[in-house]
């Protein structure tokens, strides 16, 4: 297939996850991959990307396409419009630049070309594009990886790429133009035979089930600074915090969403992680690391569709409480914010 028949994908965030996306993407020979990157930039465009993968082996020196540091201004610098842009950046709405306004430049608010991807965590983070952008049709990404970046572009794949696409339901985009759009992408993130991408129509169920993690474990492994394995040799950790904190997810998906999680669901994701592989969420690698944390669209967006729908989430309620307080903390620490000083 020549580069003329191949899709043009614009792949925003390159850490742990994004990498394996982009990297998918170049191998199936389907798609001309640009993407941004940031704190990595440096690394990865004078040497490329190492990988040590359970997917792919041990990659050396990789790039895609084209690397950039700045958002492509499609206008600006005279390009065409991308047919995908895959969003891989943590989505932290309580810190300017919103994703919106993050990736402006490469999409203009009357595009009716480019389909946007979300491969990021949480609920109703479709809502700011489909108010921003009623024309552009959007995907949902969910992820289940084990992935990090141990150092600016050398990165651990550890556990399988699985990846699951469907279509966020649009006001004005037929659901058959969706379905379509999702299915094409999942064949051009498989054409390497390299991961297990899937087209899940049931968006919704894919995004309550990973909360049942995402909502409860992932804030109380940072909260906390336990790993998911000693949380759960930790005195009580379990049965006081992390499985009432889950049973308030599946509730909520239950009452709010009308998903119905499969029976056992607790247990699984609790012992989703090996105890021995002592693994610590992303929240808690950020908090680690002096980063803001992800807490709003995995935490608080699933704590308010509760809210409304009249569900009862106390242990929710105090780690959204918590995660607040601690990501004001960052943002003293970063100048975000300030605190009045003695006269």
């Amino acid at each position: 297939m020549t580069s003329t028949n191949k899709k043009s994908v614009l792949v925003i965030g390159g850490g742990a996850v994004g990498a394996i996306a982009a990297l998918n993407l170049d191998l199936g020979g389907l798609a001309v991959v640009t993407l941004v990157l940031r704190s990595n930039y440096e690394a990865v465009n004078k040497s490329g990307y190492d990988f040590e993968s359970c997917d792919h082996g041990t990659v050396n020196a990789w790039k895609p396409s084209v690397v950039r540091n700045t958002i492509p201004n499609i206008t600006r610098e005279s390009l065409p419009p991308y047919d995908y842009v895959l969003l891989a950046t943590k989505n932290i709405p309580d810190i300017p630049p919103t994703v919106v306004d993050l990736i402006a430049p490469a999409l203009p608010k009357n595009n009716t070309h480019t389909t946007l991807v979300l491969l990021q965590n949480g609920l109703n983070i479709e809502k700011p594009f489909l108010t921003s952008h009623p024309d552009t049709p959007v995907l949902s990404g969910v992820s289940l990886i084990g992935s990090a970046e141990i150092s600016p572009g050398q990165i651990i794949h550890d556990e399988p790429d699985k990846l699951f696409i469907g279509a966020f339901p649009h006001p004005s985009i037929p659901s058959t133009t969706l379905s379509a759009l999702a299915q094409n992408f999942v064949a051009i993130y498989s054409a390497a035979h390299k991961t297990q991408c899937t087209h899940s129509p049931n968006v919704l169920h894919d995004r309550w089930k990973k909360l049942v993690y995402n909502a409860c474990l992932n804030p109380i492994c940072a909260l906390t600074g336990l790993d998911t394995g000693r949380i759960r040799l930790a005195d009580g950790a379990l049965e006081a915090l992390v499985k009432p904190a889950m049973r308030e997810i599946v509730e909520a998906a239950k009452v709010c969403a009308g998903v119905e999680l499969e029976q056992g669901i607790v247990q699984w994701t609790i012992d989703m992680d090996p105890l021995e592989s002592y693994l610590k969420p992303s929240m808690q690698q950020d908090l680690e690391k002096g980063n803001f944390i992800e807490f709003e669209n995995l935490l608080g967006e699933p704590l308010r569709e509760g809210r409304r729908a009249g569900v009862s989430m106390p242990t929710l309620e105090v780690l959204y409480g918590l995660a607040r307080a601690v990501q004001w903390r960052s943002k003293e620490a970063r100048g975000v914010v300030g605190v009045p000083r003695r006269q």
